[in-house]
């Protein structure tokens, strides 16, 4: 993930990562449904307290960015990716659907970006 923490900054470290995951999924760069590291992956990866990071994910969870499921991970929201909630459960229904049928994901993605071509 794109995060750099800037020591010298007057801004504290969770405040950050919060407001670069939110940057990220505001941009598209994190799509809805994106899991974010664990805690402490990120934490480790970023030289902070697990603490630290922990803080920024109850913040984004808080403000309705990210979602906590448990043992599953944390996710990026719909609505910190700016995408309907309608078009992230079509986009859950397709992928179920394509498993289940035995579709390879790059066929699955090819088929997705030839109807979102077809124009007629």
């Amino acid at each position: 993930m794109d995060i750099t923490i800037d020591p010298a900054s007057a801004v504290p470290p969770y405040e950050q990562v919060r407001t670069r995951i939110a940057e990220l999924a505001a941009g598209g760069r994190l799509a809805a449904g994106t899991k974010l590291p664990p805690v402490r992956q990120l934490a480790g990866d970023l030289g902070l307290a697990v603490n630290t990071v922990a803080r920024a994910y109850r913040e984004l969870e808080q403000a309705g960015l990210v979602e906590t499921r448990g043992r599953a991970g944390t996710v990026v929201t719909a609505r910190a990716a700016g995408t309907s909630v309608r078009a992230q459960q079509a986009a859950m229904a397709y992928a179920e659907t394509t498993r289940s049928l035995g579709i390879a994901t790059d066929q699955a993605l090819a088929l997705v970006r030839a109807a979102l071509e077809d124009r007629r």
